[in-house]
């Protein structure tokens, strides 16, 4: 099983890397960043290589979603909630290039006892080419301040 586990990561790291070195690959790193932390929340959940394989695939599914069609405009936006969203109150918006709606639900802001790092969770609802698609992530501050996402 955690001989399972390791592979799993490898392979996403490698894929993280290839997608690096091809340039600027914002759906592919942001696939392959999801799938690592998916997969090793999946893993630290449910102990086991079905747990380890549906977190990868959760997280690869909003790492793409995110890498894919957030553009600079739309991480700003997003950036804004977590920083001054008021917690359990939707803040939407629509890019003005390419129509995309979102909507956000942030959630208290909480210490992570494992790194000390301030975190906020939030529900993302888009609404991409006419798909409607939730998905449900985590941001916390880097050493300056910024809000980075982490799943």
């Amino acid at each position: 099983m955690k001989n399972t586990f390791f592979i799993s990561i490898i392979i996403s790291l490698t894929f993280l890397l290839s997608s690096c070195a091809n340039g600027p690959n914002q759906a592919g790193m942001g696939a392959a960043g999801g799938a690592i932390g998916g997969a090793v929340l999946g893993q630290a959940i449910g102990h086991n290589t079905e747990a380890t394989l549906i977190g990868a695939a959760v997280g690869t599914m909003l790492g793409y979603m995110v890498g894919n069609e957030m553009d600079k405009y739309d991480r700003e936006q997003l950036n804004h909630v977590y920083e001054r969203g008021v917690s359990g109150q939707p803040n939407a918006w629509r890019n003005p290039d390419n129509g995309n709606q979102y909507q956000v639900t942030p959630q208290p802001a909480y210490s992570n006892p494992a790194t000390n790092q301030s975190c906020r969770q939030a529900e993302i609802q888009t609404v991409i080419d006419g798909q409607h698609q939730t998905a449900y992530t985590t941001a916390c501050r880097d050493q300056n301040g910024h809000w980075q996402l982490k799943n």
